[in-house]
């Protein structure tokens, strides 16, 4: 009779699923973002974000894979903003790619960092990490080797982008409610 009672827990327990890490939800519900493009407006800013509250934002979800989302952010009419998200081991990686206008890359660009804590499957953070604190440092931007930038997802609704520091605090939200293909 024994054997009736194990044979049955052995199979329940090889069917249990795990649940995804925070991380990796949170990379889930930004991949159903995919191909949409989302108007966005400046939520928090301050007196040198004048040029923000004023235009025109779009995030577009366009590039996705299993590994890597890209964001383009515009800005009225410069377009010249990406942000990655990629997978890494159990958390997620955040980079800012930014160009000139001649297409090349500018000098401060690929900054960001990896997540430290797990977060959770709607909101991610992103410390300043070694590469973003020496390039700051190297570019005379030192008051931005304390960033932090996270994303958050609020489904059916909005994902607000977050950069805050201490003394800083620069948000927007971009309605995923109001989703265009364009």
């Amino acid at each position: 009779m024994k054997r009736f009672v194990i044979l049955p827990c052995l199979l329940l327990a090889a069917c249990a699923t795990t649940p995804p890490a925070p991380s990796q939800g949170f990379f889930e519900n930004l991949s159903m973002l995919c191909g949409k493009s989302l108007p966005g407006r400046l939520v928090a800013g301050d007196a040198s974000d004048v040029a923000f509250a004023n235009a025109d934002m779009r995030a577009h979800v366009r590039e996705c894979s299993d590994k890597e989302i890209r964001i383009a952010f515009d800005v009225g009419e410069d377009r010249s903003r990406t942000w990655i998200i990629s997978r890494v081991g159990d958390g997620l990686r955040l980079k800012h790619r930014h160009l000139l206008k001649d297409g090349s890359e500018d000098p401060v660009s690929q900054y960001g960092g990896d997540t430290v804590s797990t977060g959770t499957s709607t909101r991610q953070e992103f410390p300043a990490d070694a590469f973003s604190k020496t390039m700051f440092v190297r570019e005379g931007r030192q008051i931005s080797t304390t960033n932090v930038w996270a994303f958050e997802i609020e489904p059916r609704t909005k994902l607000t982008y977050e950069l805050a520091r201490p003394g800083r605090l620069f948000r927007v939200e971009f309605d995923i409610a109001r989703p265009s293909d364009r």
